[in-house]
């Protein structure tokens, strides 16, 4: 590629809401790359067809939205072992040998996040309690089984979605009715939220924490508001708590080295950047 202005994109519909580009940008102009990162909405007629075909895109790689990232693993010649298992692909890049490559970094992203802010939090893996059953609970139960943890309780209002996160997961996981959330939480060292309860302009998440024991760790995937009610209620009663923000900046981390060859760090001040532009105080 020598010679060739590196380019990748964040595909697909819509994606004029997305901040990858602030983020990878960053971290270009940062280590001094020439390179483009851009938005590239793909129509979601045409999406099958320009997966497919992505070696016509003009780029060396790509991030995939919601709702491609099942479309795009299918189009892959090769896939991680995240993406293998997820069925879904959030990272593209062509191989040296023009094959067509995707990984899955929303669970690495989910890991980053917790090592950075609560580097301690995976001593004693024991049991965690996964809120949602969506494509965002499927990574974090994936990360937290590779991080050793011995039980994984996916509680769902629609008992069915987390039973299909198990079937996929086996030994290790179970799902839970949400009525028994006050029991499950009894058990728990690690606690998430990947619903969009609490999110600004969506329902709350009505929970009641009184069982979750002290040193269990909280983390709320949602980043608007930045401390949500859960985590503010956590951290009233002493819980440790991690806020959303920097899923969102570290799963970028694996793509952008992946494809322009340097691996950024996710810094202060790109929280900070991060924030502004999403409107969000810190």
């Amino acid at each position: 590629m020598s010679g060739v202005l590196r380019k990748a994109a964040i595909t697909g519909h819509p994606v004029s809401h997305s901040r990858s580009p602030l983020i990878h940008g960053y971290w270009l102009k940062k280590h001094g790359l020439e390179g483009e990162y851009g938005r590239l909405d793909v129509p979601p007629e045409n999406a099958e067809r320009f997966y497919g075909n992505f070696r016509d895109a003009g780029l060396i790689g790509a991030n995939v939205t919601v709702p491609f990232k099942e479309i795009a693993a299918k189009a892959c010649d090769w896939l991680d072992e995240a993406a293998s298992a997820m069925g879904a692909a959030n990272t593209l890049w062509l191989d040296e040998n023009g094959r067509l490559c995707g990984a899955n970094t929303d669970g690495l992203g989910f890991l980053g996040n917790l090592d950075q802010l609560a580097p301690s939090w995976d001593e004693n893996p024991g049991t965690a309690v996964v809120l949602g059953a969506g494509g965002a609970a499927r990574a974090i139960v994936w990360a937290l089984i590779s991080r050793n943890y011995t039980t994984v309780h996916i509680v769902n209002r629609t008992r069915e979605k987390a039973e299909k996160i198990v079937d996929e997961f086996g030994a290790g996981t179970v799902a839970c009715d949400w009525d028994n959330l006050g029991t499950t939480l009894a058990a728990a060292d690690v606690l998430v939220n990947t619903t969009s309860l609490g999110m600004t302009g969506k329902p709350p998440l009505e929970i009641d924490l009184s069982n979750l024991p002290a040193h269990a760790l909280v983390n709320d995937i949602v980043y608007s508001p930045l401390e949500t009610d859960l985590l503010k209620q956590a951290a009233a009663r002493g819980n440790p708590i991690v806020d959303g923000i920097g899923m969102l900046l570290h799963q970028a981390v694996p793509a952008f080295e992946r494809w322009f060859g340097e691996r950024p760090v996710v810094t202060e001040e790109l929280r900070m950047l991060a924030l502004k532009d999403l409107g969000v105080n810190a």
